[in-house]
C-alpha cells in the first residue's frame, strides 16, 4: 500500500511544523483587489491608477425595455461582456431619470399617456444644475411595465457570472430612490413595495442593493428592513457616521439606527456597498483631506461594514505616492479578508485526511457561495485537484476559527514531492481568483495558497 510517510517542513519561512502533523501558516495582507470587494471604477477606467475587481455603470430603461413584454438585452449584454472581458464583475444600476439625459423613459409608456415632469433639477453637486424628466411613478402602466421588466430581468440575470452587484434603481434620480428636491414627485410606499416585491421574487443569487435602509415608520421609504436586499450608501464618508444632530438624520448610519436591529444586522447577510461622496473623491484618503465634512473613512469602514465603493477621484488621474499607500492600507480593510492561520494534514489508508482553519480579519463577510479546491502541486503543476465541502459564506469577522475538514484521494499521485495547495477560483471563469491572507499565497503556483510540502 501506498502511504504518505512524511510531512516535510517547507523551507519558505512563512510555513512552520508542529505537533500532531498542523502546520502553521503566516499572516500577509490579502491583495487590493480581491474579488467582490474594494475601490469600483466606472467601466472601461483602464489606466492602471487603482487595482479594481469590479467595474461600474449605468443603464438606461428605455434601452431595454420596448413594450411590455417586449425586451432588448443588447446594451447589458455589451456593457458585462465588456466588464467581464478583462476578468472583472459588473456593478450596474438602471435608470428611468438623470439630469441632463433625455429619452430614458420608454416611447411606448408616453404614448400610452404616462405623465412626465421636465424641470431643473438643482440637486446635482458638484456638476451644475440640469434639465431632468421624472415620469408619473403612480401611472398603472408603468408600474406594470417595472414589474414586467423586473421579472424577465431576473430570468435572464439572476446567477450570472459576470455580475457582482446590482443596485435597485429604476426609481428617482440616478435610480438612487429619492426625486430631492422634489420630494413630492417620489414614487409612493405601495409603489417602492411593488418594486421590491418584484426584485424578491426575480432575484435569489445575485445580491440586489437598496439605497436606504427604511423601517416601518420610516418618512417616505416603503419598509425594507426584513427583506433579502444589502444597502449601498451612495454619500460614503460626507453623510455616513451619525453626527448627532436633526439635520443630520438622513446620514446613512442613522438611517440604519431608525430602521431598526434588523437593518443595522443586514450587513451579516447581505452585503454593503455605495459611492464615496465626489466632493470627497481621492481626498478622503489623504491625511488631512482638507474639507471638514469628509468623515474618517476608517471609521466609515468599520460602522457600516462596507465591501466596495464606487471612487472616481483614485482612477481618474495617478494619485500620489502617499494617497495612493493610504488608499491601499484602508480598502485592504474593506470586506471579507480570510487568512488560514493553520493546516493538519494526515495521511491514512490511501488519502490525505486535511483540516484547514480559516478566519475572516476583515469587517464583512463573503456573500457568494464559491467553491474551494485543493491540488497536489509538483514543479509549479496541478498535478491532483479535488473540491472542498468547506463554506466561506456566513463567517464573520470576529467569529471563532472554522474548520473545513476534507480528503484527497492518493492512490493514483505517484511517488514524488509534492505541495499541497487551496484556492477559490472566482464564478466568472477568467475573473480574478479569491486570494488567502497569508504569505505563502501566490507562492508556487499563481491563485493558489500553499499549505505544506508532503512526500510519498
Amino acid at each position: 500500500m501506498v502511504r504518505l510517510f512524511a510531512l516535510v517542513i517547507t523551507l519558505c519561512c512563512p510555513l512552520h511544523a508542529v505537533a500532531d502533523n498542523r502546520v502553521t501558516l503566516e499572516y500577509a495582507p490579502g491583495p487590493v483587489a480581491n474579488p467582490l470587494k474594494g475601490l469600483v471604477p466606472y467601466a472601461g477606467d483602464e489606466n492602471g491608477n487603482f487595482p479594481h475587481s469590479m467595474e461600474f455603470n449605468y443603464v438606461g430603461f428605455a434601452e431595454l425595455m420596448k413594450g411590455y413584454d417586449e425586451f432588448d438585452w443588447q446594451s447589458m449584454e455589451d456593457l458585462l461582456n465588456e466588464i467581464s472581458g478583462r476578468g472583472r464583475q459588473a456593478v450596474f444600476r438602471i435608470f428611468l431619470e438623470y439630469p441632463g439625459k433625455t429619452n430614458v423613459i420608454p416611447k411606448f409608456l408616453i404614448d400610452d399617456g404616462l405623465k412626465v415632469h421636465k424641470y431643473l433639477n438643482t440637486n446635482t453637486q458638484p456638476e451644475p444644475p440640469a434639465e431632468i424628466e421624472t415620469p408619473d411613478y403612480e401611472d398603472p402602466n408603468l408600474r406594470r411595465a417595472l414589474r414586467n421588466f423586473i421579472a424577465a430581468f431576473g430570468k435572464k440575470y439572476d446567477g450570472d457570472a459576470r455580475i457582482g452587484f446590482i443596485t435597485a434603481g429604476l426609481l428617482g434620480t440616478w435610480g438612487e430612490w429619492h426625486t430631492y428636491p422634489k420630494e413630492e414627485l417620489f414614487a409612493s410606499k405601495a409603489v417602492q413595495a411593488e418594486v421590491m416585491d418584484a426584485y424578491e421574487a426575480a432575484f435569489k443569487m445575485t445580491p440586489v442593493l437598496l439605497r436606504y435602509p427604511a423601517g416601518e415608520d420610516t418618512w417616505e421609504k416603503a419598509s425594507n428592513a426584513e427583506r433579502p436586499f444589502g444597502y449601498h450608501d451612495d454619500s460614503f464618508a460626507w453623510a455616513t457616521l451619525d453626527t448627532g444632530k436633526k439635520k443630520d438624520d438622513w446620514f446613512y448610519m442613522p438611517a440604519l439606527k431608525q430602521a431598526g436591529s434588523a437593518a443595522l444586522e443586514k450587513w451579516k447577510t447581505q452585503p454593503i456597498g455605495g459611492e464615496i461622496r465626489p466632493e470627497a473623491w481621492g481626498k478622503v484618503f489623504d491625511a488631512k483631506p482638507g474639507n471638514k465634512q469628509i468623515q474618517d473613512f476608517r471609521k466609515c469602514v468599520d460602522e457600516t461594514h462596507v465591501s466596495w465603493l464606487m471612487d472616481s477621484g483614485l482612477f481618474e488621474k495617478k494619485p500620489s505616492k502617499e494617497r495612493r499607500q493610504r488608499a491601499e492600507m484602508e480598502v485592504r480593510r474593506m470586506g471579507y479578508e480570510f487568512h488560514v492561520p493553520a493546516v493538519s494534514v494526515v495521511s491514512k489508508d490511501n488519502t490525505l485526511q486535511i483540516k484547514l482553519e480559516l478566519e475572516n480579519r476583515g469587517v464583512a463577510p463573503f456573500y457568494s457561495d464559491w467553491t474551494a479546491e485543493y491540488a497536489l502541486i509538483a514543479n509549479g503543476k496541478v498535478t491532483k485537484s479535488t473540491t472542498s465541502t468547506g463554506k466561506l459564506t456566513g463567517l464573520l469577522p470576529g467569529d471563532k476559527v472554522r474548520e473545513w475538514n476534507d480528503m484527497l484521494d492518493l492512490s493514483d499521485v505517484p511517488p514524488g514531492k509534492y505541495t499541497l495547495a487551496v484556492r477559490v477560483p472566482n464564478s466568472l471563469p477568467n475573473g480574478l481568483p479569491l486570494r488567502f491572507a497569508n504569505a505563502t499565497q501566490d507562492r508556487d503556483v499563481e491563485g493558489w495558497l500553499s499549505l505544506a510540502q508532503i512526500s510519498r
